[in-house]
């Protein structure tokens, strides 16, 4: 899952404690879960100003994974095409660059969460 400053995670060198009541730290585990991170990688998130989106069901990641292999395939029969002087290479190319470029899309529209002001 995507995390706001993954490179950032090895300079993390300052611990801050709250507390919480009952309530709140329900609804903390509850909102983190509904999203897909753990909870500290929320609140980081939030304090950067993301608010982060519900995490979507397992047809999603299945959709993602169909659009995985289609692509592959796509890579098998250029490559066959290809030795046999078959196909046009740059067009082939461009058209598994939108493909992929598709595929980052929704990703970022299903799992990567809006800045807020």
């Amino acid at each position: 899952m995507f995390e706001i400053g993954d490179d950032e995670v090895r300079k993390r060198n300052i611990k801050k404690q709250v507390w919480l009541n009952r309530e709140e730290a329900s609804q903390l585990k509850k909102k983190s879960k509904k999203v897909g991170l753990n909870e500290a990688t929320l609140i980081r998130n939030l304090i950067l100003g993301f608010e982060p989106k519900e995490k979507p069901d397992e047809r999603f990641y299945e959709a993602i994974k169909e659009l995985r292999h289609i692509g592959n395939n796509l890579n098998q029969i250029a490559k066959k095409a290809n030795y046999l002087n078959y196909v046009d290479s740059s067009k082939y190319g461009e058209e598994v660059n939108k493909l992929n470029s598709f595929i980052i899309r929704i990703k970022k529209e299903f799992l990567i969460g809006e800045k807020c002001d």
